[in-house]
């Protein structure tokens, strides 16, 4: 069995406001590449940072450490702009045509919440 040990090494982050500084080992990460970092902790195991890059070709790193670094992360429309996106001359048909649509309390609220929970998956 092929153990590989991993080293931890030195990681600083100074927070200000939206901009952060973070150094690995005494070097420097250029805050223009940077988008962003998450640190996770579990009990047992060294804290584990990963970096996140504006873009791919950006990243330079010198040195050893336990650090992923993820691309750029695909942001999904806002809850706020789904709905406002919708138009209630669609909605209204689609909902009163389901056949789930049932009659009791609160029925017509159920089938436009299920219609849109389909719409925001694609469905």
């Amino acid at each position: 069995m092929d153990h590989h040990e991993e080293k931890s090494h030195g990681v600083r982050i100074t927070a200000r406001n939206p901009r952060a500084a973070i150094e690995i080992d005494g070097s420097r990460w250029d805050p223009g590449s940077l988008s962003g970092y998450t640190i996770s902790h579990h009990e047992g195991e060294p804290p584990h940072v990963v970096l996140h890059v504006e873009n791919d070709d950006a990243a330079e790193f010198e040195g050893l450490a336990r650090v992923a670094v993820a691309g750029p992360v695909a942001v999904e429309p806002t809850a706020a702009e789904f709905l406002a996106a919708i138009d209630p001359e669609e909605l209204e048909p689609a909902v009163l045509a389901r056949p789930d649509l049932g009659k009791g309390p609160y029925s017509l609220t159920k089938a436009m919440l299920t219609q849109l929970g389909e719409w925001a998956h694609g469905a």
